[in-house]
């Protein structure tokens, strides 16, 4: 392959006068521009022919991986097949054309579909009622704490701004409780990485009156499913907080267990993750809060009611509205097709398989690399690097090491539990096969770090970029061309 349509900028491939296109001849006439409104000199654009074009962007493409090209094993993420029928029910013509401002008797198809969702959602989380509105889990977060928020000052309750976190717990728990202006305690996880009870205990004991809620990953961020959660929720509610699940992990949770059912009060949802729609790149996303039964007037709007044989549009709230319209209608529309093609039946088979596929690779691998926390693991588990630790090989190494035999390296370095952590989740589409090839070349690497270690320490070597120096590209990203040439100047 010819590396200079390969590797360069398009700017590097710009010749001086050179055209891709030709404009028709103006037929309007000329007409001047404000001058406030004209640049002082042309824009600085590549100047190159449409085949170097077309070549130059179709190689790059192919730098892009994800689900369709090959096994992403990415902890904490779900990245998983997403079927083609939803990307074409979300692009249909019924649907794209539609617009939020239409009179509510000219969408009550669309509305029908944010109805059916919304049900559904309660059904499996056995909860009350969801609003489709957050954009994302993190604003699903941040809506669900604003509704426990509102809950408590409509009681007149308004002592109440502490929030306990997990140390095992999603990043962005503490975060979101920091923007709904809350403070956050935190609780400590025992040896075998869950919930240290007797720390909660003596939390709650001396911050149980200022306490809003208690925030719970489950499965947490290790992949352990929350041993003691009835105790917990006794203990919460007792002091007058509630309990809020955070459903980013809901993904082996399903056909298992319902949050609804273990004493949980509010949770969101991330449909990008469990419920089939791409992600990663920091879109699109969605992230439906639902709430049990007596919290749905604390719901934002808008939301959509039936009534009869009709729908409408609720916009009375306490919570009032966190974001335009009705959320991301493309990804409800997925979740909702990919829920109705399973049906009942199979989306109980869900979590039992991403569950029997995780436990797989765990133990087939934890005779080489390092398992800090033994047992059953639910979608995901951690490894803290190679078990032989004499190979100065580093997760990182590893990572970069799967590149090279064309594998997404999983996530790296989180949970913060643990020194070298590796975290793997399969999901539960892949095949044995798959997961097969997968543990043999983590095997193979392993055998690499003890007899070619500085093959391991250099990888990657197939990449159309090698080993970079991570520090400093974080610390001086060369983000514009002009700055590239600046610096090589």
């Amino acid at each position: 392959m010819n590396n200079r349509l390969y590797g360069n900028l398009i700017f590097e491939l710009s010749h001086s006068g050179r055209r891709g296109y030709t404009l028709p001849k103006n037929e309007f006439g000329n007409y001047s521009l404000p001058a406030g409104s004209t640049r002082a000199e042309d824009a600085p654009l590549p100047e190159c022919d449409e085949m170097t074009v077309v070549r130059h962007y179709t190689n790059h493409s192919e730098n892009n991986f994800g689900v369709n090209n090959g096994f992403y094993p990415l902890g904490s993420c779900t990245m998983k097949y997403n079927p083609v029928i939803n990307e074409d029910i979300a692009a249909h013509t019924s649907f794209s054309g539609l617009h939020p401002l239409q009179p509510v008797e000219t969408v009550q198809g669309a509305l029908e579909l944010y109805y059916g969702l919304q049900k559904s959602l309660a059904s499996l989380a056995g909860l009350s009622e969801f609003t489709l509105n957050p954009f994302a889990g993190a604003h699903g977060e941040l809506t669900g704490l604003m509704i426990i928020r509102a809950y408590h000052e409509k009681r007149g309750d308004a002592k109440r701004t502490k929030v306990i976190v997990p140390d095992s717990a999603h990043g962005t728990n503490p975060a979101s409780a920091a923007v709904c202006g809350l403070d956050v305690l935190e609780v400590k996880s025992t040896d075998k990485g869950l919930v240290d009870v007797d720390d909660l205990k003596a939390l709650l004991e001396k911050e149980g009156e200022n306490v809003a809620a208690m925030m719970m990953t489950n499965p947490n961020t290790l992949g352990l499913f929350e041993q003691q959660i009835p105790e917990i929720e006794k203990m919460v509610h007792a002091c007058g907080g509630l309990m809020y699940y955070d459903g980013a992990n809901l993904n082996p949770m399903l056909g298992a267990s319902r949050p609804g059912d273990m004493g949980f009060d509010v949770m969101h949802i991330n449909l990008h993750k469990t419920f089939s729609t791409p992600h990663g790149g920091g879109g699109p996303g969605s992230g439906p809060v639902g709430v049990r039964k007596g919290l749905e007037e604390f719901l934002p709007a808008p939301r959509v009611i039936k009534e009869g044989v009709k729908f409408r549009v609720d916009c009375d709230s306490n919570c009032n509205s966190i974001g335009a319209f009705f959320g991301n209608f493309a990804v409800i529309m997925r979740a909702y097709t990919y829920i109705l093609t399973l049906g009942k039946e199979n989306i109980k088979m869900v979590g039992p398989l991403a569950t029997l596929n995780a436990n797989y690779i765990k133990e087939e691998l934890k005779d080489v690399y390092e398992l800090p926390i033994d047992g059953l693991c639910k979608h995901e588990f951690v490894f803290d690097g190679l078990k032989d630790k004499s190979t100065g090989i580093t997760t990182m190494d590893v990572a970069k090491r799967l590149l090279d035999y064309g594998y997404h390296a999983p996530t790296i370095y989180f949970p913060l539990l643990f020194h070298e952590a590796m975290m793997i989740e399969p999901t539960e589409n892949e095949s044995k096969e798959t997961i097969d090839g997968f543990i043999s070349i983590l095997r193979k690497i392993a055998e690499e770090a003890k007899n070619e270690p500085e093959t391991v320490k250099s990888a990657p070597h197939n990449t159309p970029i090698g080993r970079v120096d991570d520090v400093l590209a974080a610390k001086h990203p060369i983000v514009t061309y002009a700055q590239l040439v600046a610096d090589n100047q």
